[in-house]
């Protein structure tokens, strides 16, 4: 099976990238080998990194860019907004009043089955209606040249702020590409995303405070969660830095406690609320679900939203659409075998070697088995596990995900297999798509799984713009002082000597570390 380049065609540029392909060979193999070199410098210095394997490392970002026409982005752009708008209705339904299970749209059985769906979510009713506050739909070019959606991801989506770090870091180290291009920009992000999150606040509050909860620094994605605060001008905190009284959440600062209206938070479920979930969990904020029932305080994105990521429900989502709009699916899912069929099961189980199988409840890569390059051995262990638990996997067909020019270690070219995690933010009256979104690309020949986890690598992905329309300005904002969007509300912001404990702490090791050094804010 053939990948579909997406870059040349039997060795040539397409029309929309003759001159970036020009440049590129201006370039050369010498040139992008000191370019990398650069990149790698540029990252470090900027503290752009990733932790796999315990290894902090910074996250490769290829020197070649994925380039999205026009008119097929704003085709992906409705389909991803049709998606969200679909599976919002479909969480108020499960955790309201379920009337899919009513008219047999989907099993109420598989539901209740699945580990992500929480029963203490049931009857939260956010204030302007909002879950999925953020999304990232992944998706993947077959060979045909069909961007199918391969997956949604509804919980904690993580990835976008190297989609702003990689154009920037492609801007200082690879600039001269850019000629010629009108690029939309992709820095609106954290004002849209502080925006959506603001009109999320319970109602009644006319200025919310707003925090980003991490699990802490030892996370792979801490410096995600440290960059989306400080570019939203809101507090990064800890669980210990929060605790709930009355149904209300306070958070603990060097000044005094002030109360929490909106949590982006950046942890599971299980971890959230050890009152109502994991109980010797001391990532989260006991409580935090009472008060969210109580309309005091927003959880952003919601609890229970990853029923709608489960991999089993994910073939049911061509039917919400129908069922919630009224509408076809836009953009394809990846055809999925049900293994509660006892037909499909059948089929699967005879054809472990040419498919793909996934557990239902993964992320990141891990538990898949690829089964054309699976050992004999590896397809005995996962058929012994379907077989435990259907309900547990799906099978898929192995998609040959196109791919891209990607520069190697000696500086020439070779194509790799690559993705796109497209983000949206929903305010509760529109969503808005962020134009281009992660390009996850696989470093290795041949390999299919592109996750960063998996040791893949990353692209700036540029969406073209209109011809008739200037490309939008480059935003270049450290810290919100106002917002952008002319919301009547920003969140309310910390002064230099009011932190939460959990930095205070973190401010007092450093000192001790090194207690001629000055400490800056991270």
């Amino acid at each position: 099976m053939n990948a579909l380049d997406e870059f040349l065609i039997d060795g040539i540029p397409t029309r929309d990238l003759e001159m970036l392909w020009e440049t590129i060979g201006k370039i050369g193999t010498h040139g992008f080998i000191s370019r990398a070199k650069q990149r790698d410098l540029y990252l470090s210095m900027q503290g752009i990194t990733f932790t796999l394997s315990g290894v902090e490392r910074p996250l490769p970002v290829d020197l070649v860019p994925r380039v999205i026409a026009v008119s097929e982005w704003q085709n992906l752009e409705r389909g991803i907004k049709q998606r969200i708008k679909a599976l919002e209705a479909f969480l108020a339904d499960v955790y309201g009043d379920q009337e899919l299970f009513k008219d047999g749209i989907v099993p109420k059985a598989l539901i209740q089955s699945s580990e992500h769906f929480h029963r203490a979510a049931h009857g939260i009713k956010p204030a302007n209606g909002v879950r999925i506050h953020v999304a990232g739909i992944d998706l993947v070019r077959d060979q045909h040249g069909t961007l199918r959606v391969l997956e949604d991801n509804l919980r904690s989506p993580s990835g976008v702020s190297y989609v702003l770090e990689n154009r920037r870091t492609m801007a200082h180290v690879v600039p001269e590409l850019f000629n010629g291009y009108a690029i939309r920009s992709v820095d609106e992000y954290p004002e849209r995303l502080i925006a959506a999150l603001i009109a999320a606040a319970p109602s009644g509050v006319s200025n919310p405070n707003v925090v980003v909860l991490t699990p802490g620094v030892h996370n792979s994605a801490h410096f995600e969660h440290a960059f989306l605060a400080r570019r939203m001008g809101v507090e990064l905190v800890e669980g210990r830095d929060l605790y709930c009284r009355n149904n209300k959440v306070f958070m603990r600062t060097t000044q005094g406690s002030e109360e929490i209206h909106v949590v982006y938070r950046r942890i599971d479920d299980d971890y959230l609320d050890p009152i109502h979930f994991k109980p010797d969990s001391l990532l989260g904020i006991p409580g935090v679900l009472n008060a969210a029932r109580a309309n005091n305080v927003t959880i952003a994105n919601g609890v229970g939203n990853g029923i709608a990521d489960d991999k089993a429900i994910y073939a049911y989502v061509p039917k919400l659409i129908e069922y919630y709009l009224n509408e076809k699916a836009l953009l394809p899912n990846v055809d999925t075998y049900d293994l509660k069929e006892s037909d499909q099961l059948d089929y699967v189980m005879s054809n472990l070697s040419e498919l793909v199988v996934k557990p239902v409840a993964g992320s990141g890569g891990y538990g898949i088995t690829i089964g054309p390059k699976a050992s004999k051995k590896e397809l005995e262990v996962v058929a012994k596990e379907i077989s435990t638990n259907p309900r547990n996997w799906v099978a898929q067909p192995l998609i040959a995900l196109s791919t891209i020019p990607t520069v190697q270690e000696d500086g020439t070219l070779s194509p790799r297999h690559v993705d796109l995690r497209p983000f949206a933010v929903n305010d509760g009256k529109e969503i808005w798509v962020l134009p281009g979104g992660l390009t996850r690309v696989a470093l290795v020949e041949g390999n299919v799984v592109v996750n960063s986890s998996q040791g893949g690598g990353s692209k700036d992905t540029w969406v073209l713009s209109d011809e008739t329309q200037a490309p939008a300005p480059a935003i270049e904002v450290a810290v919100l002082e106002s917002d952008p969007l002319k919301s009547d509300v920003v969140p309310q912001m910390q002064g230099p000597d009011v932190l939460p404990i959990s930095r205070l702490h973190q401010q007092e090791e450093q000192q001790q570390q090194s207690p001629n050094t000055e400490v800056k804010d991270a």
